[in-house]
């Protein structure tokens, strides 16, 4: 099968284009002719990998994709992009114009799938962006919505509130499985696909680095390779790297095909893979007629578990699915956020106090109409109010126990975000139930938070203020 459809109007090749290595050709200033680079599209295209994915931040990827739509209108294509905003306050005038410049830049009336990413769960704006983005999906700019590196917590709030999400934009490979367990059992229950990322660990998953030694992590490496050898290192080193090479190499001769093709192909066998994305730097130099043999591989069941058998060698990438975005340890090509955000602005706004406390206000209708602060600093005490999945004046999770209870703890956790303090300095927690059967759904999202922080904890039922809501979740921290 060499398509996939995401969406009801939306088919996608399994094996995607992307463009992000465009922004590793344009390190330090030199830029790629947009023109020449269209050019270079048209043999993909015409072997009917015709979808690409590109993003906001990719250099000049978008504006190549315009160029190929200018040079070559009757070719189908399909356009993935991507907007990430920074951190901070969204409005809907920055939706508008985060569209409007990716429709301006790809030369077309309407994007084909845009994704979004988020920076800090904790700060509510991730939120407003998606719902944002649904008002332009409804206007038509936007054919479907997807996001990139979200973890499954995060995707089940943003679907247990409506977003109609259509994929999950992931790193995935046989160095990261991460996505193989909350993920892929998430995205099988709400029909989401992943998009694969990352498959080739920037290249280091193929023939060229078997037995060969190990690389200096410096910016003598191209970004992909700075990225995952960071990877590398966090799945247990050079060494188990270097077996686990061997052993692709033995099972790849048998079925006479390349390390990376087999890499790649096991990722495609994941069910809940829509589709992996290669890089290519779209200089003539690409190997696509090797890769789309990747397509008519048939590996034995005996294949399969003998490369599963040797990933066991291998140390769990920590955290959930885009992690490494938002906390240590940070794999990306720097080793932390530097090259991608300056700052982080404080989710909530405070307000001083008469006798020196400081006042978090989330700026829900609640806090007004009943005069209280969603948090009260005090000394060294941090005193969080009873908070609900309200964001704004709307409920947050629908229905979904487990979704409303995570952004509640976003929500207590954004508090004291703004406090200069942080989840770890918690003491103590409240949990209040409407329905006694969701004591273990809103237990494990506060097991997930909470485990290595371990706060006193009481679990109560309650008949809770308002049908819509089904947790309530309050909390202390002491600094």
């Amino acid at each position: 099968m060499s398509a996939i459809q995401l969406a009801p109007n939306l088919v996608v090749s399994r094996l995607v284009n992307g463009l992000w290595q465009i922004a590793d050709r344009e390190r330090g200033g030199v830029s790629v002719d947009p023109q020449e680079a269209a050019h270079s599209m048209l043999p993909l295209v015409e072997q009917g990998l015709t979808t690409f994915d590109m993003a906001d931040h990719y250099g000049s990827s978008e504006e190549i994709v315009g160029w190929f739509r200018k040079l070559y209108p009757q070719k189908n294509i399909q356009s993935l992009t991507k907007w990430v905003p920074k951190p901070g306050t969204i409005t809907k005038q920055d939706v508008r114009e985060a569209v409007t410049r990716a429709l301006t830049r790809l030369q077309t009336e309407q994007i084909d799938l845009m994704q979004f990413h988020a920076w800090n769960y904790p700060d509510p704006s991730w939120l407003d962006g998606l719902f944002y983005l649904k008002e332009l999906k409804d206007e038509g700019l936007i054919l479907e919505l997807g996001v990139t590196n979200f973890d499954s917590a995060h995707l089940r709030v943003a679907l247990a509130s409506g977003i109609p999400l259509v994929s999950n934009q992931v790193c995935f490979s046989l160095l990261d499985q991460r996505a193989a367990g909350d993920m892929s059992t998430l995205c099988a229950s709400h029909k989401v696909k992943l998009l694969a990322f990352g498959t080739l660990a920037g290249g280091f998953l193929s023939d060229r680095w078997l037995g060969k030694p190990e690389p200096i992590l410096n910016e003598s490496l191209t970004w992909s390779q700075m990225k995952y050898k960071r990877f590398i290192d966090a799945a247990g080193g050079w060494q188990p790297f270097q077996k686990l090479l061997m052993i692709l190499n033995e099972v790849s001769k048998r079925n006479q095909t390349s390390i990376a093709n087999l890499a790649t192909r096991m990722m495609l066998e994941e069910p809940s893979v829509g589709a992996v994305i290669i890089g290519t730097r779209l200089n003539g130099h690409d190997t696509w007629d090797e890769n789309k043999r990747i397509l008519h591989m048939s590996l034995a069941a005996s294949d399969k578990q003998e490369i599963k058998e040797a990933l066991k060698i291998f140390t769990a990438i920590p955290g959930d699915c885009g992690d490494e975005y938002r906390k240590p340890p940070f794999l990306t090509a720097s080793g932390d956020l530097s090259h991608h955000v300056e700052n982080f602005p404080k989710p909530y706004s405070i307000k001083p106090g008469d006798i020196g406390q400081e006042h978090v206000m989330s700026g829900t209708m609640w806090e007004e109409l009943a005069g209280f602060s969603r948090a009260v600093k005090i000394g060294n005490r941090i005193l969080i109010s009873g908070t609900t999945a309200t964001h704004n004046n709307q409920v947050v999770g629908g229905n979904d126990p487990a979704a409303q209870a995570t952004f509640i703890l976003d929500k207590i956790e954004g508090a004291l975000q703004t406090l200069g303090a942080s989840l770890q300095q918690v003491v103590r927690t409240r949990i209040y139930l409407r329905h006694v059967s969701d004591w273990e759904a809103v237990a494990r999202v506060h097991g997930q938070r909470f485990r290595y922080i371990q706060p006193a904890n009481t679990m109560v039922r309650a008949d809770l203020i308002g049908d819509e809501y089904l947790v309530e979740i309050e909390a202390e921290a002491a600094i």
